[in-house]
């Protein structure tokens, strides 16, 4: 049975300002049963708050974020070949099972070599957790689509690194220009995590052609390429109906309900109107 949670990212602010527990507390309110962890740093009064969460809550903590260097990773994430044994040892204190490279450095997205050369590098750590019972995987944006002589990015990474399994957002995966169901299908058996996030084109605002006739090079060119928006589950063009049985049938135990941008508005709110539309479809 898949669990379905909330991607805590969105909520960093409210962590930072109210701190871990009391934002579990909430996310339990919002009928959702299981977090994944980023860009929040895993210090010792987080992880006591979610080993609380856990205990006292039934909130589970279905995936962890790393980075493969310390040397290449943000101030807030824990890195395989730094901090391996803190890492196992989170793991084992949250009953965790999955951890996730939320994405690769940007060099590795520029050439073939660079790609197959992190994969490389990936796969050891990936094989050495699986005797842990730690499933790392990978997460996608738009550019993991991206093809060098007609592989994709995902697909090098999924050749060079056969111990690292997916995590994926639908959302990425139709802004990178493939049908999210032609990748669940593709990906079946390897896709454990899935990212959820509607795809919505808001109209084109006057603003932008007003300030194109006063002369304003451009106006129009950047309008236009913003009018695509990350959106609540169920406020844009994604078929949830038909991704969410074909996630499940492809391997997913957990969905995070994610949304990198609210655009001003509260992300709970975000994520109750995403809750709501879940529901409504059956979820």
């Amino acid at each position: 049975m898949v669990q379905l949670g909330v991607q805590m990212m969105m909520l960093k602010n409210q962590v930072a300002e109210r701190g871990m527990y009391d934002v579990l507390a909430e996310i339990k309110d919002c009928d959702l049963e299981t977090v994944e962890v980023s860009q929040i740093a895993m210090t010792e009064e987080h992880t006591a708050d979610l080993e609380r969460g856990v205990s006292q809550l039934g909130v589970s903590v279905g995936a962890l974020s790393v980075a493969l260097e310390g040397a290449k990773a943000n101030a807030t994430t824990d890195a395989l070949d730094r901090d391996w044994d803190k890492i196992i040892a989170d793991c084992r204190r949250l009953d965790c099972r999955y951890l996730r490279i939320g994405m690769m450095p940007r060099e590795a997205m520029t050439a073939r070599h660079r790609t197959e050369e992190w994969a490389a590098a990936c796969e050891p750590y990936a094989a050495r957790l699986k005797e842990h019972g730690i499933t790392l995987c990978y997460h996608n944006h738009h550019v993991d689509l991206a093809q060098f002589d007609g592989e994709r990015i995902f697909d090098i990474v999924r050749r060079v690194a056969p111990s690292m399994e997916f995590e994926v957002d639908l959302h990425w995966v139709q802004r990178g220009g493939m049908a999210p169901l032609d990748m669940l299908a593709a990906y079946t058996g390897v896709c454990r995590l899935i990212h959820l996030k509607d795809y919505r084109v808001v109209p084109l605002p006057m603003e932008a052609l007003e300030a194109e006739s006063r002369g304003e090079q451009g106006a129009f060119a950047k309008a236009f390429a913003q009018i695509v928006q990350f959106a609540e589950v169920g406020q844009g063009n994604m078929n949830w109906p038909a991704l969410l049985p074909a996630s499940e049938a492809a391997g997913a135990e957990f969905f995070f309900i994610e949304q990198d941008d609210t655009y001003g508005r509260d992300p709970f709110d975000c994520i109750r109107d995403s809750r709501t539309h879940l529901a409504s479809i059956g979820w």
